[in-house]
């Protein structure tokens, strides 16, 4: 497997693989590979005949007092993990390499970037936006790997490739949970033992509301409160959101049809955790 370094490299690989009649797939990561990730780069040599892994922790999606400057990195393992789940290579550039001196064009995906994890992480989803957008063009890819897991971010991209009327097609793979339901994240080695049980309430509301909806229950009204009432069992925990939206437009929703997301962001400790599902 090899490791890339330059936007040149990625786009002179691709184009040679497309040329020998592959599809490229491309899995966008900032590194810290868990099972989440492997999955996605598992379903993208699945369907497609080279597989770009990108690691690049991306400095223009964290706000000034986010956790850029400690988020989990492990190039070695990750290279390892990438290449055993079937990866062709890994694209590593350097922040200049994608943002050089002076760059002033960045993507801004108006109305969604600015719900869910958009509104209390203002600029958050222009950083993703922009550097998804630059991982496209550099690696001309046919299809790229994204897990339900960010639903929000996969919104904001979806409607950016349609809008810049760019060729790849987004995949969404399911959410991967560790064996108590919670959703696996990088962000999850922050939490400490008793944060860890706390972390679980997330994983408790989702499937509350997937049972109620599932019963018949469609009121988003009564969904949302049912959610509530199991983190206010964790009084620790700082609820940051909890709502039932349409997923194509982020806006909310009076009752929840099939297709609709329910997500849920909180604060336990220091650690700000994201789950959803889609229901019906």
């Amino acid at each position: 497997m090899e490791i890339l370094r330059t936007v040149a490299e990625l786009r002179q690989w691709s184009r040679a693989a497309r040329g020998g009649g592959n599809t490229v797939g491309l899995v966008p990561t900032m590194g810290a590979l868990h099972a989440g990730h492997a999955s996605l780069i598992r379903a993208a040599a699945a369907s497609c005949g080279r597989v770009a892994v990108s690691i690049f922790v991306n400095p223009t999606q964290f706000g000034p007092n986010e956790d850029y400057a400690v988020y989990p990195r492990s190039f070695e393992a990750d290279c390892a993990l990438a290449q055993a789940e079937g990866a062709s290579v890994v694209f590593a550039p350097s922040v200049e390499e994608l943002y050089p001196a002076g760059a002033a064009t960045f993507v801004d995906v108006e109305g969604l970037s600015h719900r869910l994890d958009g509104k209390s992480r203002p600029g958050h989803f222009r950083g993703v936006a922009t550097v998804v957008a630059k991982l496209l063009i550099a690696s001309e890819a046919d299809r790229a790997f994204f897990g339900q897991k960010d639903a929000a971010q996969v919104a904001v991209l979806r409607r950016m490739v349609t809008d810049l009327r760019l060729a790849a097609e987004i995949v969404v793979c399911p959410i991967v949970r560790e064996a108590d339901g919670l959703a696996l994240s990088s962000r999850n080695t922050y939490l400490n033992l008793a944060e860890r049980t706390q972390a679980l309430a997330l994983s408790r509301a989702v499937r509350r509301v997937e049972a109620l909806a599932a019963s018949g229950k469609r009121s988003a009204d009564m969904l949302i409160e049912a959610a509530g009432q199991i983190f206010s069992a964790e009084p620790a925990i700082r609820v940051d959101y909890i709502e039932l939206v349409n997923w194509a437009t982020l806006e909310p929703v009076e009752t929840a049809a099939p297709g609709t997301l329910f997500a849920v962001a909180a604060w336990v400790g220091a650690t700000r955790l994201i789950d959803n599902t889609i229901l019906g």
